[in-house]
């Protein structure tokens, strides 16, 4: 979704104003899904609304093969890198045990685009760049985000592919990083590259690692909010709490460039600058009976960590979509599938 800026107070646990600014952005917070806000009640399920009216504005989706190429910028450790590479391998994946990463992507899988072709149920692990050295310095804008994929993809050695119809460029910025807006505002957001500036129009997304900056706020809920007392935070399934709230913004925003490259096919709402997308809808949720401060029905693992969908060999805590057939968030763990 363009940039959502919530301003926020505490009663008894957070009450919350949702301010949308044209921007791209998303935060997994403490607040009513977007559609109480936007649209009003009539929920039959999580999220549902008959008054939301997800549209298709003529513009292309992602229906051949999709290949993600991750920038590294920063410095990663390898056991990061995995758990990531495994999540983005798993959308793919057919045999990963039910609920899986796999089935939550079948609902992305519903959207078509003019000539009733669907999104590609093939995501695939593209060629990687590594920026170790922090090449743009460690506090990037907006702009000098698309600065840093265009050194990507015009490297003298080994430059990402240039891929405008079917590849998603996903720079991802290690916990010593800041970002425009991120924390206050966004977690991660999604856009497009100007060819003023890096020679292509390619789909992007920048996701964070909020692990030292603000994991209360960007990875929720395996970290909580310093001034919401007594909330425990759950435990991570892969044990890198940063990491771990990073796979659920990086789900929300490939969902939403799959469906919305380039802010011109898939969302609700009146204002194209600042379209309401697919993953929009349904923030916060992530089981059945989801919305507002609960993330709904979860299920845990032998050691207590929490999670709703299973990769090829790991467990992921992953926001559910917008079901525009049905009109309703959905996901692979919902107590009525």
């Amino acid at each position: 979704m363009h940039r959502v800026s919530v301003l926020f107070s505490l009663v008894a646990v957070a009450t919350l104003v949702v301010v949308v600014t044209p921007v791209t952005g998303y935060r997994p917070w403490l607040k009513p899904n977007s559609s109480d806000l936007m649209y009003g009640g009539s929920k039959k399920y999580e999220g549902s609304s008959e008054f939301v009216k997800m549209r298709y504005h003529m513009g292309p989706v992602l229906t051949a093969n999709i290949t993600i190429h991750p920038i590294w910028y920063g410095r990663w450790q390898r056991s990061q890198k995995k758990i990531i590479r495994e999540f983005i391998n798993s959308i793919s994946a057919v045999d990963s045990k039910h609920p899986s990463v796999a089935g939550w992507w079948k609902t992305v899988q519903l959207y078509t685009d003019q000539t009733g072709a669907n999104i590609s149920r093939t995501v695939l692990l593209g060629e990687e760049k590594n920026d170790r050295f922090y090449s743009h310095g460690k506090s990037l804008t907006r702009l000098s985000i698309q600065s840093v994929i265009k050194s990507a993809v015009t490297a003298r050695t080994k430059p990402l592919p240039i891929n405008p119809k079917s590849g998603l460029y996903l720079l991802l910025t290690s916990d010593d990083v800041y970002v425009q807006d991120f924390c206050g505002q966004v977690c991660g957001f999604h856009y497009f590259t100007f060819p003023s500036i890096v020679g292509y129009t390619l789909p992007y997304a920048w996701v964070g690692n909020s692990a030292k900056l603000c994991p209360g706020i960007c990875a929720y809920p395996f970290a909580v909010p310093a001034f919401i007392p007594g909330l425990k935070p759950l435990k991570s399934p892969n044990g890198d709490v940063g990491v771990d709230g990073m796979i659920s913004v990086i789900g929300h925003e490939v969902a939403e460039l799959a469906t919305n490259p380039l802010v011109n096919a898939w969302y609700a709402g009146q204002d194209p600058v600042a379209p309401v997308e697919i993953a929009d809808l349904c923030e916060g949720i992530y089981g059945t009976g989801g919305g507002g401060s609960y993330t709904g029905q979860l299920l845990n693992d032998r050691d207590g960590a929490t999670y709703n969908m299973n990769g090829i060999r790991r467990k992921y805590l992953v926001q559910w979509v917008w079901n525009h057939i049905v009109s309703y968030c959905t996901g692979p763990n919902a107590l009525d599938q």
